[in-house]
């Protein structure tokens, strides 16, 4: 069993695959730590981590995170905390420095017998006539290797294996934003035990997250559109404390705080692969599809699949004969979920979902099924998801009484959707 890639995705997979008693190789290009985008975990996150043997872990590792805030007209905000959410589960996650988290999940990995090699790349998948791998060509300190699995499972995050090698991955048409980022100190938190929740705030050109880190640290990073970010003319930090400074309580947090990482730039944030699977291989987490990370769903989404990815691998293995109805269904499911986060993300700038989310109302149990939606509870969730399609009805309507503006909005998303920044960028100076 060979498992392509050491980020969440693919250690919780190999180690799932590693109890269950395969013998699995776990590959990773890099060497922990090394620094991710992605720090906010999500309730749904919780029994994942404990199941696999490391929620104590990262406990030590986290700030605990009690809900999501939301800026309202007036200087005020609207926390939905988790406690809220309709069908209970935990009332709570943690924020994390990923280098940290993706560590303790490699190093958890090899604990369960995991043969997991850090800087080692695959270069290259050969399949056999069947259509399956039949040979995977990596390099690593001590050379080259070659492996014959018998399942491959492609977790390597943004850069897709088998999306790029087979041509699979597609830039999502419906939506694209970019962002820049980096990481601070001495930003104010919210009082209390709203601490360590993240805030959500919407700027001109897209939205921004507030991080709290450990050690006085907050991830601070502003998604645009790309057309926008495209502007910054080669200057990531002033693009970046410039769209700061553009929200007044933002800007008020910053007031004594310095930047204490590189700034970094990235595009083409939205895609996803025109399939999941294939005779032998499976694509799990962001090798499959990435959505904005507005609401933080990224790890729990890698999470979950490769939850997903192991049961299915294992009952494939044990029943060949079922493999491409496992798989099938396994996708199905996925998708079914992570469209109810592409719905709120398609429209979550538009001055319809402003007014809602500055305006809660718990008609039905919809505010309870938006905040189980934020905890991450949408997959066999037919409580919440009936729930949600209420909100929608919701916001149809609201969008009728402000038309003008909701068709200013639209237009804006669609022409925003055909725009496209693909650089990756590092900038050190300071």
């Amino acid at each position: 069993m060979l498992v392509v890639g050491g980020g969440p995705a693919g250690s919780a997979t190999a180690t799932l695959l590693a109890k269950a008693g395969w013998k699995v190789v776990m590959l990773e290009k890099s060497r922990h730590p090394r620094f991710h985008i992605g720090e906010s975990l999500l309730p749904a996150n919780m029994p994942i981590l404990e199941r696999l043997g490391v929620l104590d872990r990262v406990r030590e590792i986290g700030v605990l995170k009690r809900g999501a805030d939301f800026p309202a007209d007036g200087g005020r905000y609207n926390v939905f905390h988790f406690d809220r959410a309709l069908r209970g589960g935990a009332d709570y996650a943690f924020q994390v420095k990923r280098e940290e988290f993706d560590q303790v999940l490699f190093e958890h990995a090899r604990g369960a017998g995991v043969d997991a090699r850090e800087a080692t790349r695959v270069t290259r998948v050969e399949f056999g006539d069947d259509g399956r791998p039949a040979r995977v060509l990596a390099t690593g300190p001590d050379g080259a290797h070659s492996l014959r699995p018998r399942m491959l499972i492609d977790a390597t995050g943004r850069d897709t294996l088998l999306g790029s090698q087979l041509k699979l991955k597609r830039r999502n048409r419906r939506h694209q934003s970019a962002a820049v980022f980096s990481h601070f100190s001495g930003v104010a938190r919210r009082p209390g035990g709203d601490a360590g929740n993240i805030t959500i705030y919407r700027h001109a050109h897209g939205w921004m997250w507030f991080i709290p880190l450990r050690d006085d640290v907050m991830s601070i990073g502003a998604v645009c559109s790309p057309e926008h970010l495209k502007q910054r003319g080669g200057d990531s930090d002033a693009f970046l404390m410039r769209t700061i400074q553009s929200v007044p309580e933002a800007a008020e947090r910053m007031i004594g705080s310095e930047r204490i990482a590189p700034v970094h730039a990235t595009g083409n944030y939205a895609y996803e692969c025109t399939r999941m699977h294939g005779p032998g291989w499976l694509l799990v987490g962001d090798a499959y599809a990435f959505v904005d990370p507005m609401f933080s769903s990224g790890v729990y989404l890698a999470m979950h699949g490769a939850e997903q990815a192991a049961r299915a691998v294992d009952a494939a293995l044990r029943e060949p004969a079922r493999e491409a109805a496992l798989f099938d269904a396994m996708q199905a499911q996925f998708d079914a979920g992570i469209d109810e986060f592409k719905w709120f993300i398609y429209r979550f700038t538009s001055p319809v979902m402003k007014h809602l989310f500055a305006n809660p109302r718990d008609v039905l149990g919809v505010e309870k099924a938006v905040v189980s939606m934020l905890a991450g509870d949408v997959f066999d969730a037919r409580p919440v998801v009936w729930r949600l399609r209420v909100f929608r009805a919701i916001y149809a309507l609201t969008a009728l009484g402000m038309w003008r503006d909701a068709l200013r909005g639209w237009l804006s998303r669609r022409r925003q959707a055909r725009a496209g920044f693909d650089a990756e960028t590092l900038q050190e100076s300071q």
